[in-house]
């Protein structure tokens, strides 16, 4: 059972490297009966287009049933989680998963969803947040809680001390005029202050520092200031509260304000972390990580971030097709029905293309510990017996109907891994040489 493994804001990674080996292999059998690359090649499109046939007709979509698509979601991650650090809570963590994607209502936007670790408690701890939690700090003195907030989303130096940023050099005959200059300053970055709040914001976050002057200013003004939000979540606020970052204060009528009913500071653990409901873009939600210690919060971070990454590809493209090695036997099947009646050199390399598919469930076989000769025969019996959702029972080591035991894969991503092995075995399979550079001579 192959799944696409997704950290955050990363791509998911195709497991294309099994297919592409092994269709190699065969290559290079079909070399040496002097087979010409082209006609390898013609062959294993026809096996390719033999094979995307069969997984079309093999998937099923329940998209129009919200309960049963729900339910697709579910197996799905729960395929996703078990070769993971969160098999044991694998049921647990598919529902947070499936009900985090739902709520992005097709959008796929991996950015409304914000991950946060903590450390202390268990797995079983964790739980989806309906809103969007801020891992930093409010103010001295700044209201703890603002509702309809109106945020301005920032990208600004809040420091006064230019001369020392910059690295001027300043001559003065007098202390006093050293306090003029710094008079100076503090009146320009008042100046600015007084921009930032003609906004008409309530709330205030800035990806870099606020330091000790203006934040007593928006103390005294009543506006919740937030600073060292950092790149990605400042993007990711943005995205969510529906504003945009700015740098410059000049034109306030044209500047977008990120809306939310309401900003908070809530306590998770013995930490505290700003909340932000309601936000414009609804779809907005936190999955809070708790676990034993940082280790354990990554790893799990990157297995639900597989889950989260796998669920949206599905709601994208809503098939499903069974897991557990069934759709290879079933592609390798269909590629050999069709090898029968096709002639010439062409239906030894589709031969060859279904024995590399065959090999993706004798590895899972081995990999479990198990006799992957007499499963994958026992699988093949089964297929052709007419038990086309049968596949490997990883559990109690024999084969087993996939749509009973709930073990399920996205359509989409099977047809990447498909297409890209092939693909990428097609092009390697037409260089024709490779250049080395000489070995160094080792001296002495």
């Amino acid at each position: 059972m192959f799944r696409p493994s997704i950290s955050r804001r990363r791509r998911p990674r195709r497991p294309v490297s099994l297919p592409l080996l092994f269709s190699r292999r065969e290559a290079e059998d079909l070399i040496n009966q002097r087979i010409h690359p082209q006609t390898i090649a013609e062959g294993w499109r026809l096996a390719r287009k033999a094979a995307r046939a069969a997984l079309e007709s093999s998937s099923v979509d329940h998209s129009a049933d919200d309960a049963a698509f729900r339910e697709d979601l579910l197996r799905i991650a729960r395929t996703t989680l078990s070769s993971k650090l969160l098999t044991y809570d694998k049921d647990y963590f598919a529902r947070l998963a499936a009900d985090a994607v739902l709520r992005l209502r097709g959008s796929n936007n991996l950015d409304h969803i914000q991950v946060l670790k903590k450390p202390g408690g268990n797995l079983r701890d964790s739980y989806l947040e309906e809103g969007f939690l801020l891992d930093k700090t409010i103010g001295v003195g700044q209201p703890k809680r603002i509702e309809k907030a109106k945020i301005l989303l920032a990208n600004t130096s809040m420091d006064t001390d230019k001369i020392k940023i910059y690295g001027s050099r300043v001559r003065v005959d007098s202390l006093n005029k050293v306090a003029e200059i710094e008079e100076a300053e503090k009146a320009r970055m008042r100046q600015k202050c007084e921009k930032i709040i003609a906004h008409g914001c309530n709330v205030f976050i800035n990806r870099q520092l606020i330091y000790n002057l203006p934040e007593s200013i928006f103390t005294e003004r009543g506006v919740m200031a937030i600073e060292h939000a950092d790149f990605d979540g400042i993007e990711r606020l943005a995205a969510v509260t529906g504003g945009e970052v700015v740098s410059t204060f000049d034109r306030p009528d044209l500047v977008a304000m990120g809306e939310c009913d309401v900003v908070e500071e809530v306590m998770i653990g013995e930490d505290k972390v700003i909340r932000l409901g309601g936000c414009k873009s609804g779809e907005a939600c936190s999955i809070v990580l708790r676990g034993a210690s940082s280790h354990v919060l990554d790893e799990a971070e990157r297995s639900l971030h597989d889950a989260l990454c796998i669920l949206t590809a599905t709601v994208k493209e809503p098939r499903i097709i069974c897991g557990g090695g069934c759709t290879e036997v079933l592609m390798a099947q269909a590629i050999d029905r069709q090898a029968e009646s096709t002639p010439g050199k062409k239906a030894l390399a589709m031969s060859s293309f279904a024995r590399a598919l065959r090999q993706l469930p004798a590895i899972v076989a081995d990999n479990g510990g198990y006799d992957s000769a007499e499963l994958v025969t026992q699988l093949r019996a089964a297929h052709a017996a007419g038990k086309d959702t049968y596949g490997l029972d990883m559990y109690r080591g024999s084969i087993g109907d996939m749509v009973e035991l709930g073990v399920a894969e996205s359509f989409k991503s099977k047809m990447c891994v498909l297409n890209s092995a092939s693909e990428a075995a097609e092009m390697i399979l037409r260089v024709d040489d490779i250049i080395k550079c000489a070995p160094r001579a080792r001296e002495g």
